[in-house]
């Protein structure tokens, strides 16, 4: 029971990676705020965690409204009397599309979800993790935050937003019992593939160069295990990082 006494909030925690960290965590005794937009869904992995004697609760949230973040905090609190660890997952493709073809409404819409919205919960949670010292942070990014050409020029720059903003706060919040951390998933059986719906032939085709090399796709529990570690004390010296886990993707 690594978690045992904690608790967390999870965002995209409806499916794929967000609902196996959900899980996980519960099943290690954190009580958790499942969070998504769509709250019948988060509802359903909250019931699943509850038949198997964990406590969760369903908090529905759109990471890009101010409102909703500030109402996703306050309930886990209310809830459950504070919040200790902090998992940002939710996330959008961006259908490959390349700088000359991007338009701004989809840099936007990218950028608030993936970008800005861990932005927000994290300045939320802050204040709560200040005044007891105390607090976890992990950070969904992507090997797309690594690499140049994993994903279209949007969600590329956007999860690259994510490991610089995940450095900064790890290390400025580093003497006050706070850690920040990223993890950076190659390529995951998740559903994020249902926001890709009319990709770039252009930008597909020049991202498919480095696909070739992909040891092998990974299952949404293997990334959870990655986000139990950081969330846990056995990572405590674990600080401002990224933590890769794509089967080696990233090493050739």
């Amino acid at each position: 029971m690594r978690l045992n006494g904690k608790t967390a909030v999870v965002t995209g925690a409806a499916s794929g990676m967000g609902k196996s960290i959900a899980e996980l965590f519960a099943s290690e005794g954190a009580k958790v705020v499942v969070s998504d937009l769509r709250v019948e869904a988060a509802q359903a992995v909250v019931d699943g965690i509850q038949a198997k004697g964990g406590t969760a609760a369903a908090i529905a949230a759109n990471v890009t409204a101010e409102e909703d973040v500030q109402r996703l905090i306050d309930g886990a609190v209310e809830s459950f009397g504070t919040v200790d660890i902090l998992v940002n997952n939710a996330g959008i493709m961006d259908n490959f599309v390349p700088a000359a073809e991007v338009t701004d409404e989809l840099w936007e819409r990218v950028f608030a979800i993936n970008a800005t919205g861990p932005m927000r919960t994290t300045r939320k949670v802050l204040p709560v993790f200040l005044e007891k010292k105390s607090g976890v942070i992990i950070n969904v990014a992507s090997l797309g935050g690594l690499q140049g050409s994993r994903a279209g020029a949007a969600y590329t720059a956007a999860k690259h937003a994510v490991v610089g903003f995940t450095k900064n706060v790890g290390f400025q919040y580093a003497t006050m019992g706070i850690r920040c951390n990223a993890i950076a998933p190659g390529g995951v059986k998740t559903n994020i593939g249902t926001t890709i719906n009319a990709p770039s032939p252009f930008g597909l085709e020049r991202t498919s160069v480095g696909m070739g090399i992909n040891p092998r796709v990974g299952e949404p529990e293997e990334i959870a295990k990655v986000a139990l570690f950081l969330a846990s004390d056995e990572s405590g010296f674990v600080n401002g990082t990224v933590v890769t886990a794509d089967a080696g993707w990233n090493a050739y």
